[in-house]
């Protein structure tokens, strides 16, 4: 598993992902693809600007130097009650999932984030109802704060609330 930033290239993937309704079951639902185009630009932007880690996980394709598109990973601010916060997120998609790949990626980011220092304490917000992403949080050291709604692309979700300091996650195999 190799970590990358998102390229132009990547629209194939983020549609895959964000407009398909089985991927966006614990996000209320798939995006229209041109919501998805234009985030992509958006995320393109952001990492230009080294403002957001948006980070593709690429597997080799098996077919000579290629590679596939398993998901993707990203850390970024946000303002809650007028104050900068971080957040993390990651999706990854159905062929692969089941394999600690977002497990590993996730605990990549929060590796790098404790040696970059901007990023503070990192929040986590999946779906109560997502036992996978909730187990990621809970094994990699997430401290759960409870359950909240919380507004994602014009909807509002009910999650449950994580947060982790960045160096003091678990930093066990990543294959669980």
């Amino acid at each position: 598993m190799r970590l990358r930033n998102v390229e132009a290239g990547d629209l194939e993937p983020y549609l895959r992902m964000r407009c398909d309704a089985g991927m966006m079951a614990e996000l209320g639902g798939p995006l229209p693809r041109e919501k998805v185009a234009a985030r992509l630009r958006k995320d393109l932007a952001l990492v230009a600007a080294d403002t957001a880690w948006i980070k593709v996980i690429a597997l080799d394709d098996g077919a000579g130097g290629g590679e596939a598109a398993a998901g993707v990973v990203t850390l970024w601010q946000d303002e809650e009650d007028g104050a900068a916060v971080s957040e993390i997120g990651w999706m990854v998609l159905p062929d692969f999932q089941g394999r600690g790949l977002a497990k590993a990626a996730v605990r990549r980011v929060l590796d790098a984030a404790a040696a970059d220092g901007r990023w503070g304490v990192v929040h986590a917000n999946p779906g109560v109802s997502n036992g996978p992403s909730n187990g990621i949080c809970r094994s990699l050291g997430f401290r759960l704060l409870g359950e909240r709604d919380l507004g994602f692309a014009d909807r509002v979700l009910r999650t449950n609330h994580w947060a982790v300091t960045p160096g003091e996650h678990t930093r066990g195999s990543g294959t669980d």
